[in-house]
């Protein structure tokens, strides 16, 4: 079996020594200046992980120009907007202080991300946001109601804060919307595990009645349940790795969940 989605492939060789070098000086001035990690600091990555996700969409539908186009892959595109991401934190914190610094890089991941969302849209030759848009609103409700349910049977996960609603919610609509295209929209699933579960659960007598997205869905809730839970001693112990840690395992979800949302608003299942 497959283990890497399809579609994951390599920049040419000019561009993987670029992204190196660039990823190599941006993470030794991280452990030289050490900035705060604070929850609000990690959130406000989420802009940048939406530009991450509309920036990919534009390199799948043929939309990025041919100077940039190499880094809009996989798992290119993941170490540029690291990269990128992080070195406007690190820009940002060498000239303002406290609550601000979050502020200033969650509105600048936010004008980037609204840039591509828009140049996706632009570039689209229909739109079809319907299902999209009751992928977000289902997810948001089945996250608003796990969490609760969560904090009430472990506690514990409370230490998690925001993050540890931030990556339950980012996995559900990771779930829902790829759920809602393969059950609702006719799209194939190109991540090998996440294919298997949802083929497993074609083969289940419920498939008829319900799909066969939902196993995917509980499988992503269970997922990320176990990781907060797993997370909340280390939320009190060492609450720096631990809010480092959740923020990836949310842009894990997060990612791939508007990637889906935004390529099922412009493309038909083929």
């Amino acid at each position: 079996m497959a283990i890497l989605p399809e579609g994951f492939t390599l920049p040419p060789l000019p561009y993987l020594a670029g992204l190196a070098v660039a990823a190599g000086v941006v993470a030794y001035a991280v452990a030289q200046r050490r900035p705060a990690v604070t929850t609000e600091r990690v959130l406000a990555f989420a802009p940048w992980m939406v530009f991450g996700s509309a920036v990919h969409v534009l390199y799948v539908s043929g939309a990025l120009p041919d100077a940039v186009r190499p880094l809009g892959g996989t798992p290119a595109v993941y170490v540029a907007v690291g990269t990128a991401g992080v070195g406007t934190w690190l820009l940002i914190d060498a000239t303002l202080d406290g609550a601000a610094v979050a502020r200033a890089l969650a509105a600048s991941g936010g004008l980037l991300a609204l840039g591509a969302v828009v140049a996706v849209v632009g570039a689209a030759t229909s739109l079809s946001p319907a299902a999209p848009t009751a992928a977000v609103v289902v997810a948001t409700g089945l996250a608003a109601v796990a969490w609760v349910g969560l904090k009430r049977a472990v506690p514990a996960i409370r230490a998690t804060g925001a993050l540890g609603a931030f990556v339950v919610f980012a996995h559900l609509l990771d779930g829902v919307s790829t759920a809602v295209g393969v059950d609702v929209l006719g799209f194939g699933e190109r991540t090998p595990l996440s294919r298997l579960i949802i083929e497993f659960a074609a083969g289940l007598p419920t498939d008829p009645v319900i799909g066969s997205g939902w196993l995917f869905v509980a499988v992503k809730l269970g997922v990320a349940a176990l990781v907060v839970w797993l997370f909340a001693d280390l939320a009190e112990a060492e609450p720096t790795r631990s809010r480092l840690l959740l923020g990836f395992v949310a842009a894990v979800g997060l990612g791939p969940a508007v990637h889906n949302l935004l390529l099922f608003t412009i493309a038909t299942p083929g």
